[in-house]
């Protein structure tokens, strides 16, 4: 996924989380899809068990708890 920039964007990985990116415009899926971003910050699918991709909708939370 490539994030289509502001004047300055930002990448934070959550550990067994979500990708937050900050100050982008758009976000480009992995079938090239661009979807808008009206969000300061938005939650990016890590896990890629999303319903929601490629916006992370908390499922890696049942999925961490799986393995414990």
């Amino acid at each position: 996924m490539s994030p289509q920039a502001f004047e300055h964007s930002e990448v934070v990985l959550v550990p067994d989380g979500p990708m937050l990116v900050r100050g982008v415009r758009s976000i480009e899926d992995a079938d090239g899809r661009v979807h808008a971003v009206e969000r300061p910050v938005v939650a990016l699918c890590r896990c890629e068990k999303s319903s929601r991709l490629p916006w992370c909708d908390g499922t890696h939370k049942v999925i961490a708890r799986r393995g414990d």
